[in-house]
């Protein structure tokens, strides 16, 4: 009798010893849906693409190089413009209670993934209500002038010039691979909107559950191809407030916090239930100035506008000493960065250029922010209520405007803003992350270009840093694209901030990554 009361109480605590405790995560936001390819915001990214689906290639922040990913082995031909991919075999699509795969990925998927975003006769490609932003950023309907499945394992990429940026590119959100079989099935019940709440992918976790605003459940995808996730189940949180997030860290009520406030971070470093971990952040605050709307349309308004700005009080008191000033367009670790030629806080050259512009009474105008802080912006009030004072010393009358995130996105890409509070983040380190997405010509149409300018001298020298794989004539296509920004004074640059989280001691595995990217499967919680 006792040797079998042992025995059920060692099945017990071996049946508890593998039963990870779920990993639980306060995030920022709620995201605006799963199909990633729509989307251009991390909160997107950080909900969808990481945890659920895996891409071509991944890219290393440690090494700075792409890795294999579900393409295990690529050739690039003489003339780099034929890239070949070998996939990974025996790779398993997630199984939930609304799909079950017969096969597992192959070339088939590869190609519904592209082809649904770039060909306008594709089934697909007109399911997506928010379009697809980057493919559109980045001209891949252009870029891309074929693909081929050479067999079940091998797709073929030709390009119709040279890019430098293709491979990298192949690294992003929007580049997940998708389930063609699942496509279909949706496809075939007419419910194609489904893949939007309902997505299949190839990564570490399955979505359970949604409920926005509130929070988000995964499982572990027991089939993954890398190694089952170390926590059994994901859960975000979904805590708008970034104190709260900490607070419920200290509790025991989340194991992670996103995003926390730069006054959190120094407080945290000091407290034995916290641990904090970070990394200068690849991204760059700003505030992006609409040059479509009169008269910011006018250089030398826009010049007014930086020359009135405080930046040195706006680091103080929005970021505590926790990140350092913006002075262009992306960090100046990133090569191919080109100091710009600043002159400082200078409220009377500011006037005077107003002046010169016909509007010595200077105008009005309006400022949008979102209502809660994130790691580019963390007390937008704050940081509005101190663009509002400094525009005022020159006689700009700046409205501000606070406006719920996803419909800020939403109606910035239209173009409805004047001046917007918004930040940027690369996904692989390479220039062309920003230049692209913010700066390009198709990129207005796109809806990232959030300053609305396109130039064709500006749109010359990004395409042809795109052009060339020789990095020094890169760098020297990307500083002259830097002059042309710097000269038109298309943002208000604020900051380059540190990617941080604050974590219970407890948590393992956790790595920080300079693009806020999250990766979890090696995540687990003592």
């Amino acid at each position: 009798m006792q040797a079998k009361l042992m025995m059920g109480l060692l099945g017990i605590l071996a049946t508890g010893m593998t039963l990870a405790k779920p990993l639980v995560v306060c995030t920022e936001a709620s995201p605006d849906g799963f199909d990633v390819v729509q989307y251009n915001s991390l909160t997107n990214t950080n909900a969808a693409a990481d945890p659920i689906f895996n891409r071509l290639l991944e890219f290393d922040p440690a090494s700075g190089k792409l890795l294999p990913s579900l393409a295990q082995s690529w050739q690039v031909s003489s003339d780099n413009r034929q890239y070949t991919f070998k996939l990974r075999r025996n790779v398993a699509f997630q199984r939930t209670d609304y799909f079950s795969p017969s096969r597992p990925l192959n070339a088939d998927d590869v190609l519904f993934s592209f082809q649904r975003m770039l060909d306008p006769n594709h089934p697909w490609y007109g399911t997506a209500v928010s379009g697809y932003p980057h493919a559109k950023s980045f001209q891949l309907d252009k870029l891309i002038s074929e693909i081929r499945k050479l067999d079940d394992y091998t797709v073929q990429f030709t390009l119709s010039e040279p890019n430098a940026t293709f491979l990298p590119l192949l690294s992003m959100g929007f580049a997940s691979i998708y389930s063609a079989q699942y496509a279909a099935q949706l496809e075939a019940a007419g419910a194609q909107k489904d893949l939007n709440s309902k997505p299949i992918g190839t990564g570490p976790f399955a979505l359970k559950s949604y409920q926005k605003d509130a929070v988000i459940r995964y499982d572990a995808h027991p089939a993954y191809w890398a190694g089952k996730p170390k926590a059994d189940k994901l859960i975000y949180a979904i805590t708008p407030d970034p104190v709260v997030r900490v607070q419920k860290v200290k509790a025991g009520e989340c194991d992670l916090a996103l995003g926390p406030k730069p006054q959190e971070l120094i407080a945290a470093k000091n407290d034995p239930k916290l641990k904090v971990l970070s990394t200068p952040m690849f991204g760059t605050g700003f505030v992006a100035i609409n040059t479509s709307h009169p008269p910011l349309d006018k250089v030398a308004v826009r010049q007014a506008l930086n020359l009135a700005f405080d930046r040195n009080t706006y680091l103080a008191r929005v970021f505590e000493g926790t990140a350092t000033a913006a002075l262009g367009v992306y960090p100046p670790t990133t090569w191919s960065y080109l100091p710009p030629k600043q002159s400082g806080r200078n409220v009377a050259k500011a006037r005077q250029l107003l002046k010169q512009a016909g509007l010595p009474n200077g105008f009005s105008t309006t400022i949008w922010v979102r209502p809660n802080g994130s790691t580019l912006n963390p007390n937008p009030k704050a940081g509005a209520e101190l663009l509002q004072a400094d525009l005022a010393q020159i006689g700009v009358k700046a409205e501000i405007k606070t406006i719920e995130w996803g419909e800020l996105i939403k109606r910035a890409k239209a173009g409805e803003h004047d001046l917007l509070f918004m930040g940027w983040s690369g996904d692989n380190g390479d220039p062309d992350n920003f230049l692209t997405p913010q700066f390009a010509c198709a990129s207005v149409e796109s809806g990232l270009n959030f300053a609305r300018y396109c130039d064709k001298a500006l749109d010359g020298a990004i395409q042809a840093g795109r052009a060339t794989a020789d990095q020094a004539k890169r760098s020297q296509y990307y500083q002259q694209a830097q002059r042309l920004i710097a000269e038109q004074a298309l943002w208000i640059p604020l900051a380059h901030p540190l990617a941080a989280v604050i974590s219970s001691p407890k948590v393992n595995g956790y790595v920080v990554n300079p693009f806020g990217r999250q990766s979890w499967a090696n995540v687990h919680v003592r």
